[in-house]
């Protein structure tokens, strides 16, 4: 082989090596460096957002639920997010998870990794925890087997039959027990809970996940004045160590959390700011706060 074919076979070599260097560093596909799947672990926050939107649009038989959508969220963030029912809350929530994809536009989980490649359960495996508005625990289980089977572990059957929780993982349980306020009940059937305990369950659920971005979807919905106001308390408590997005109707209670809050409308962000200033927005009370 001459000396010219060597020369250009490296440079192909060289230029094919690059391309698949940039699309790791892209998360271009299903796996990160090095061939293995994404993982929590790999996030990337140097560009100081954990979840950015950007001109985000989907439509449904013709009716545009998200149009041109852009939203971004900052590393241990407590968002809430709040509209008229039909302003596309549960649509962008299904986007970020996977289980929409949308026509047009951005999603992207840190500075690296575009969600809009990946599937639901890979992006459950990255580090995003969704909460429904309904708990689904499994009730005929107690609080500790419940967070015992939420474990972030190998679920391989193999591993599964041979599973013994270690010391690390005892502790982290523990933690869980004491934040989401069920220490007393640890030994008490699911199905006996109130309904707000069987909210908390469900979060530690998500926690024991280790989740870096919670999604929560009108947590306090038929709770206790109460349960409400510990809930408040839990997820002051899960600020700064996780990013919480939170879809909720009870002003009382956003106002208790909040420090930004965005407004949708129609599929698009109406407002943002304090509580306070939307509250005060001409705009948001013609369409969501009534006068």
């Amino acid at each position: 082989m001459t000396p010219d074919l060597l020369d250009d076979g490296a440079r192909r070599m060289a230029a094919w090596r690059e391309r698949e260097a940039a699309g790791r560093t892209l998360s271009g596909g299903r796996e990160a460096a090095f061939g293995r799947p994404v993982r929590a672990g790999d996030l990337d926050l140097a560009h100081g957002r954990i979840l950015y939107l950007e001109d985000v649009s989907v439509s449904f038989d013709g009716f545009k639920a998200i149009n041109r959508l852009s939203l971004d969220i900052a590393p241990g963030e407590l968002r809430c997010v709040i509209g008229p029912n039909g302003a596309g809350k549960t649509t962008m929530m299904d986007i970020i998870t996977g289980k929409t994809r949308p026509d047009a536009g951005t999603v992207f989980f840190g500075s690296t990794i575009d969600l809009l490649r990946h599937s639901e359960a890979e992006i459950a495996e990255m580090g995003i925890g969704r909460k429904f508005q309904k708990p689904t625990v499994f009730e005929g289980l107690t609080v500790y087997q419940n967070l015992e089977l939420a474990l972030k572990a190998d679920k391989g059957v193999r591993a599964s039959m041979f599973f013994r929780i270690d010391s690390r993982q005892g502790d982290r349980l523990a933690e869980v027990l004491q934040t989401i306020h069920l220490a007393e009940h640890v030994n008490r059937l699911a199905g006996t809970l109130s309904h707000g305990q069987k909210q908390w369950l469900e979060i530690g659920m998500l926690l024991m996940q280790e989740p870096k971005l919670l999604l929560l979807d009108e947590p306090v919905a038929g709770m206790t004045d109460e349960e409400t106001m510990r809930t408040a308390e839990l997820f002051l408590a899960l600020k700064g160590r996780h990013s919480l997005v939170v879809v909720e109707h009870d002003m009382s209670f956003v106002a208790s959390i909040s420090e930004t809050v965005t407004v949708l409308s129609e599929g698009a962000v109406l407002a943002q700011g304090t509580l306070a200033q939307v509250q005060a927005d001409e705009r948001v009370i013609e369409v969501y706060l009534g006068r």
